[in-house]
């Protein structure tokens, strides 16, 4: 196994605040780019938001980790000035901003790259760079439901549904992160950098599977549908007798053959007419009646040892305490512990696992500004003079 991680002697400098632009860092940081973090003072807004502890969100411990955090201003000149010089020495620069605003501050890609040809700009917007609604502001939760995503969840008639979570933006990111990737390979065939436009709504268009092909070749629109996927049968969640669900996938031939052996319905399971999936979608609603009595009659766990001996496809709805009890969960390395103020804390390991160059996290997020000093006296040389009076603006 190589110690070296895969982006070592990759420097990133980090513009962004919240969480694509940041969640794009922690990736690259993950995996071995040095990653500086440029905050303003008082810090990236994240810091405050939900659960917080000292002063600082238990969730920036995560996003923030393997970053050096720099207090600069960017409305003010020299703080703009001093970012410009770290961008002259960064392989990369990612930056959330709405279109235009680097530009405006004279720190857009066409103003750095006299200086630094080789850079690589990853910019993440609602909409894009260009286009008539690239002005637009955009956040997540909007850019969803232009994507299309928000329409076909939930179900019909009823105000589309919202995953607890900011799906756009961390969808967003992982573009990002391997738009940069591709852009540090083909900078070693050019000696060049280059922009990676990553739009949200763009992101998360491309979760669409074949929603699109299926419109242009056959006029069809997807439609929400609840616990369930259009045209795909069995797929659902089931409450069961102790009131929590399992979710069970029976859409292979043969595996819906033994889940309905295993249900009790050896009627449906040698029905001809539902030996593949086309004859099954036509009656979902017998099928899906016919799982939902069985399940409601047997405990989860029973259900899920079942299915589990039959080799169906079948799993809990887990929330946060489940998974970090499971012993899968924790026997593949899915928690970080790191050290906040004296005390433990887990935060999530950032996927992929790769076998021979694993990322990690070397150090929690930390306080705001904490390595200014170092990060600007060592890449820029500047005086201790300089970097408190700077601060002090």
């Amino acid at each position: 196994m190589s110690t070296a991680k895969p982006l070592s002697g990759i420097r990133v400098v980090e513009l962004g605040q919240l969480l694509a632009g940041p969640f794009t860092g922690a990736i690259l940081g993950y995996f071995g780019a040095e990653v500086i973090k440029i905050e303003p003072p008082g810090g990236d807004p994240l810091r405050q938001w939900r659960e917080v502890h000292n002063g600082t969100s238990f969730w920036y411990r995560s996003l923030g980790r393997n970053k050096k955090s720099v207090v600069l201003d960017l409305k003010t000149e020299n703080g703009r000035d001093v970012t410009r010089r770290l961008l002259k020495t960064a392989d990369v620069v990612i930056e959330n901003f709405r279109p235009g605003t680097m530009e405006k501050w004279a720190l857009g890609p066409e103003d750095i790259k006299p200086d630094n040809p080789g850079l690589i700009y990853a910019r993440i917007s609602g909409y894009g760079q260009t286009g008539p609604f690239s002005q637009k502001p955009g956040y997540a939760s909007v850019t969803e439901g232009y994507a299309g995503f928000r329409y076909i969840n939930g179900h019909k008639d009823e105000p589309p549904v919202r995953p607890n979570i900011s799906l756009g933006d961390t969808v967003a990111a992982i573009h990002a992160a391997l738009g940069v990737t591709l852009a540090i390979i083909q900078r070693y065939q050019s000696n060049e950098g280059q922009v990676v436009d990553v739009a949200l709504y763009e992101s998360v268009f491309n979760l669409l599977e074949g929603i699109i092909p299926e419109y242009d070749g056959a006029g069809v629109i997807r439609e929400p549908s609840g616990s369930t996927i259009t045209g795909i049968v069995p797929t659902n969640t089931y409450r069961c007798a102790d009131g929590k669900f399992v979710v069970i996938g029976g859409n292979g031939d043969s595996i819906f053959k033994r889940l309905m052996l295993e249900a009790e319905r050896p009627d449906i399971a040698n029905d001809p007419a539902l030996a593949q999936n086309p004859g099954r979608v036509i009656h979902q609603q017998r099928i899906d009646d016919a799982l939902s009595g069985w399940c409601a009659a047997h405990t989860s766990i029973e259900i899920i040892d079942r299915l589990e001996t039959a080799k169906v496809p079948v799993g809990p709805i887990y929330n946060v305490a489940d998974m970090m009890e499971d012993p899968h969960y924790n026997a593949r390395g899915l928690f970080e512990t790191v050290e906040i103020d004296g005390e433990p804390l887990k935060i999530p390991a950032i996927m992929p696992r790769l076998s021979d160059s694993p990322g990690g996290t070397e150090w929690p997020g930390g306080d705001v500004g904490a390595d200014t000093h170092e990060v600007l006296s060592e890449l820029l040389g500047m005086s201790d003079d300089d970097i408190a009076n700077l601060q002090q603006e």
